[in-house]
């Protein structure tokens, strides 16, 4: 089974920086995006070898339970194991999350995941450890400059501390006339016109720092063409299996050090992790 370590590894000894553009409508920002998707797909399915197209799927299958949509979070999960979401940026400040906050962990009574996600094959699960994968492609070119793994544990607070805000926003809006909560947004407003043929959608822009903002006392390296950098919670490296932390750490190329954190459920309270760095 694919995991982080895996794909880090793949990325250091296949060393590429160019993403390939999809050729799929005239949006730059959106094909490159789908182009970062397909990157990370090709280095945790060990695709970036292979020239044989069906070799390539065959892998894609044999490494992932699910592929999702461009609506509904995840993007993808691996065959028992984690969920990853892929965020494209062309400057290092902040992501958009859209009407989906955060998240520590991907639920699977989350109303906004699809059921063919609760049922992708890894049996009745109820929650997965979900993994960020963040890059960075300035704008006007195809060279990845940077890709972040992080996991969302040491990202977001639990999902309690969004969903208290959400809540206490629909609580207020409440009061308007027509308001309708039971959506998968922060609600409708409905009767608005004597015809009653206009409604308004109410939706919220979830944004987050990126890791290099929130994480930057961890590097302290210059930033080189390509940085490849892996934020992973010391229990959950721990578990991975040993031939893969071996690899990881014999590798001469690949700095694995320990560090500490904050947690981002309460800053006072440190949170024990390993750092991977490969830079070039």
């Amino acid at each position: 089974m694919s995991n982080i370590l895996k794909a880090f590894i793949n990325i250091v000894n296949n060393y590429q920086v160019g993403i390939k553009e999809v050729t799929n409508g005239n949006n730059r920002a959106n094909n490159m995006g789908e182009g970062l998707e397909n990157y990370i797909k090709n280095a945790f399915a060990d695709n970036f070898k292979e020239n044989d197209i069906a070799k390539q799927k065959s892998n894609i299958r044999n490494t992932f339970s699910y592929i999702g949509t461009k609506n509904n979070p995840p993007d993808i999960i691996l065959k028992k194991g984690d969920a990853i979401e892929v965020k494209k940026v062309e400057t290092i400040g902040t992501l958009q999350f859209n009407s989906s906050h955060p998240k520590a962990k991907l639920k699977s009574n989350n109303s906004k995941i699809k059921i063919e996600c609760k049922r992708c094959g890894d049996g009745n699960w109820i929650e997965k450890d979900i993994l960020y994968s963040i890059g960075h492609i300035p704008k006007e070119t195809n060279k990845l400059k940077s890709l972040w793994f992080v996991y969302g544990t040491c990202y977001a607070a639990d999902e309690n501390v969004y969903q208290n805000i959400e809540n206490k926003i629909k609580a207020e809006l409440n009061n308007i006339d027509g308001f309708d909560a039971n959506t998968n947004e922060l609600g409708r407003v409905n009767n608005i016109d004597s015809l009653d043929i206009t409604y308004l959608r109410i939706r919220g822009m979830w944004v987050i720092k990126h890791p290099a903002k929130v994480f930057n006392d961890l590097d302290k390296e210059k930033e080189k063409q390509f940085n490849l950098i892996a934020i992973i919670p010391l229990n959950k490296y721990n578990n991975f299996p040993k031939n893969d932390k071996d690899e990881i750490e014999k590798n001469t190329l690949i700095k694995v050090q320990d560090e500490i954190i904050s947690d981002p459920n309460n800053a006072a309270k440190e949170m024990h992790i390993k750092l991977l760095l490969f830079k070039s």
